[in-house]
């Protein structure tokens, strides 16, 4: 009699362990999938990410590499100056012993500012002196204002503290270099030659050049001046 229990009780179990075999198989294989899956998705966000990365370093390349030209000239001065200095200063580092003052930018025939002069750029000087000091400055440079006066001064138009006025001037202190340049006019633009001089033995320890499209303070126009005439142009420059 307990044989014939044991032996039912045999072949219950050996008819339902197809099923339970069954069952862990199914379930195991569901485990796989789903860590196969897994993985999958982290190798994939990982990639996702790289490239996407990859593909964010590939645009700002790109915008570096960019042709300047292509850049709109009006109202983009500071963007002209910001890459000449990159030039100019890409092989100095700053040090607090040495002391910069910036000097003007004229033109490079005469060698002084023409307030006559009806040249679209006829401000650039002016504009490339205060830009360039701006550049030096946050790059660390110490920098000298030559032109601050000794107190406030106070009118009826305004009040300030920078003057042109010598007997206004406040005492400069020790300067080592000097940054300033020239500019050769041209009928689309001028090329801006700049450069660092050193105070005590002349020598030129930077320099650097760019052209500077004429439309960067006014759009273009159909009328310039050459050589103290006005000329009437056709096209674009």
């Amino acid at each position: 009699m307990f044989g014939l229990i044991q032996l039912a009780s045999y072949k219950r179990s050996a008819s339902n362990a197809p099923k339970i075999a069954g069952y862990c198989t199914v379930r195991c294989t569901f485990r796989c999938i789903l860590r196969n899956t897994s993985r999958v998705l982290s190798v994939g966000l990982i990639l996702a990410i790289v490239g996407g990365c990859q593909s964010s370093d590939d645009a700002k390349a790109q915008m570096s590499q960019s042709d300047p030209l292509a850049v709109p000239a009006l109202g983009n001065v500071e963007y002209h100056t910001y890459i000449l200095a990159n030039e100019l200063f890409a092989d100095l580092r700053p040090s607090r012993q040495a002391r910069y003052a910036v000097a003007g930018f004229v033109p490079v025939d005469t060698m002084k500012y023409n307030k006559n002069d009806q040249h679209p750029l006829m401000m650039l000087g002016h504009q490339l002196e205060q830009g360039m000091m701006t550049e030096a400055t946050k790059r660390g440079f110490t920098t000298q204002e030559f032109k601050l006066s000794n107190d406030i001064i106070v009118n009826d138009e305004s009040d300030r503290v920078l003057t042109r006025n010598i007997d206004q001037l406040s005492d400069i202190e020790r300067v080592d270099f000097y940054i300033t340049g020239t500019l050769v006019y041209q009928q689309s633009g001028a090329v801006v030659n700049a450069r660092i001089i050193n105070v005590r033995n002349k020598d030129v320890v930077a320099a650097a050049t760019r052209f500077f499209p004429a439309e960067i303070f006014w759009e273009e126009e159909r009328v310039t001046s050459r050589n103290g005439r006005l000329y009437r142009t056709e096209g674009g420059r």
